[in-house]
């Protein structure tokens, strides 16, 4: 039996490599991260150039901390046909036309079959509001939307 599928998005990286905060939410976002990663061997762990691109921006030291976690992934293409229904996710209002990298992210993983997008952006991409938008605009277009979740969620906490 194969490993769930699980694309793993920036924000989740970005909180692996980053130092303790002051902030509990951002403390707790830290932990429960750190918490998933230990059981990260349960699933096939995916990533995109986009993330790729997202960690290596930056303070070259915390760029290489971010890339030293995505070593290993399997990477998927930024296709013409994740290309095309980002745009339609962007265009049906789904992610704001100013964030088009999130949209990439969804896009990347729905075209590619991928069972979940882990994720701590809940302004742009697991957002409340607009996550019927996006299943939807996903479905319109023939693919599966990836259930969109946090590490406290895919964790069941």
């Amino acid at each position: 039996m194969s490993k769930p599928t699980v694309y793993v998005e920036t924000t989740v990286i970005g909180h692996l490599a980053s130092r303790p905060r002051n902030d509990i939410l951002v403390t707790a976002r830290q932990i429960s991260s750190k918490l998933w990663w230990d059981g990260r061997d349960r699933y096939a762990l995916l990533a995109s150039q986009i993330v790729y691109d997202e960690c290596a921006a930056g303070d070259s030291t915390a760029a290489s901390e971010r890339l030293a976690f995505i070593d290993g992934f399997q990477m998927l293409a930024v296709s013409l046909a994740a290309e095309q229904l980002a745009n339609e996710l962007i265009r049906k209002f789904g992610i704001p036309p100013t964030e088009p990298r999130d949209a990439l992210h969804i896009s990347i993983a729905a075209v590619n079959g991928v069972q979940y997008l882990l994720t701590w952006n809940f302004r742009h991409i697991a957002n409340i509001e607009t996550r019927s938008i996006i299943e939807r605009v996903c479905r319109d277009n023939g693919y599966t939307p990836p259930l969109i979740c946090s590490p406290d969620e895919m964790m069941g906490l």
